[in-house]
């Protein structure tokens, strides 16, 4: 039986940090860092390209010292993301390899320190940040890549021999699967060539593959990983602006509806509230493309799924569908609100002349 002759696994902790991080400021405050770049899977031309490519950055550059036992790696991302990666490498045993998994998956003090670690880097890159949170919003997420076994075998033969612990492995279970949830684990799966795998679920993936096709690997579901986190953002924040609005336009009538100052005032902060976060998911949707490489975008697509990235979409949509349509509403409520206001001052105007009138001060 084939033994883990070298691989890794990378937790990471991703973290809403900021609207936008001024990725120049960042290369001025931290010194020399790296601009990542996705590697092309197959061996022809490919167009994987950051719109702003997201800066790594060495804990040692950053002059913070690495957590026990892991290797730490920042990773910044121009639309607000920090994301912190501790890696170390896979024991040799597989039995040791879910051993260990389920220790560091259930670890308490890793989501701790790396928080520490992320806040420790803020405070460095503090100027570079646009609107920094107080309260970080975070995910996380569990990769495991072997990229080199003892006895070379393909992808399939790896999942007949091992395919019930990597299932194990992938949902955090200290007993086997049974078959049906084993077959659901690996039914979502992706190879390229007969010696690569990737197996993503919500909360973690396997990999199988070269050093260069892993970290590509890794690097595609980090990416995925920050869009889930800015889209759950722009989903708490559209509820919490909603309730805030929905409170405001049900507020009893007073002086300000008559003058539509109460419309004008929700009109003006619906319609600053659907650019801004139109604006940014734009942003955040546009910011890597896969044009020329069917593997990467195949990749990106069904570590989505796996996440729920499309349906988090979907909820931000709605809720911008519905702030749009409170924009036309309050609107609507404006206007007819200033033209009674325009129809009561004529109407008082009128009276006002028939009463000077008749006191004999008008003829």
């Amino acid at each position: 039986m084939s033994t883990i002759a070298s691989g890794w696994l990378t937790a990471l902790f991703l973290y809403d940090v900021a609207e936008a991080i001024d990725l120049s400021t960042v290369n001025n405050l931290i010194g020399p860092t790296t601009a990542s770049r996705v590697g092309p899977r197959p061996p022809v031309p490919a167009y994987i390209q950051y719109a702003r490519p997201p800066i790594t950055i060495d804990a040692h550059a950053a002059q913070l010292a690495p957590t026990a036992d892991w290797q730490v790696r920042f990773k910044v991302f121009d639309y607000g993301v920090v994301s912190v990666a501790l890696t170390r490498p896979l024991p040799a045993s597989w039995d040791d390899l879910v051993a260990e998994g389920l220790r560091w998956d259930a670890d308490p003090e890793l989501p701790i320190q790396a928080e520490s670690l992320c806040r420790h880097l803020l405070e460095r890159l503090r100027p570079a940040l646009s609107r920094p949170r107080t309260d970080l919003l975070s995910g996380d997420y569990l990769v495991f890549a072997i990229t080199r076994l003892t006895d070379v075998t393909t992808a399939d033969a790896l999942l007949a021999t091992h395919g019930v612990t990597i299932a194990q492995l992938l949902r955090g279970e200290r007993e086997p699967l049974s078959a049906q949830e084993r077959d659901d684990v690996l039914r979502q799966r992706l190879s390229y060539l007969t010696s690569d795998l990737v197996v993503p679920t919500w909360n973690a993936a396997f990999v199988y593959d070269t050093e260069t096709g892993a970290s590509s690997a890794l690097e595609i579901i980090e990416f995925a990983n920050s869009q889930l986190l800015e889209f759950r953002y722009y989903d708490a924040r559209l509820d919490a602006e909603l309730a805030q609005i929905y409170d405001q336009l049900q507020q009893p009538s007073s002086l300000q509806s008559w003058f539509g100052r109460r419309f004008t005032r929700a009109a003006r902060q619906v319609h600053s509230l659907f650019i801004d976060v139109n604006e940014l998911t734009d942003k955040t949707e546009n910011a890597l493309k896969f044009a020329g490489d069917v593997y990467a975008a195949r990749l990106f697509t069904l570590v989505a799924s796996r996440l729920g990235l499309e349906q988090w979409k979907a909820n931000v949509r709605e809720k911008l569908k519905t702030v749009d349509d409170i924009y036309r509403f309050t609107a609507e409520q404006t206007a007819m609100a200033r033209g009674e206001l325009l129809e009561l001052m004529i109407v008082l105007i009128l009276i006002l002349e028939l009463v000077l009138f008749f006191a004999g001060i008008m003829t």
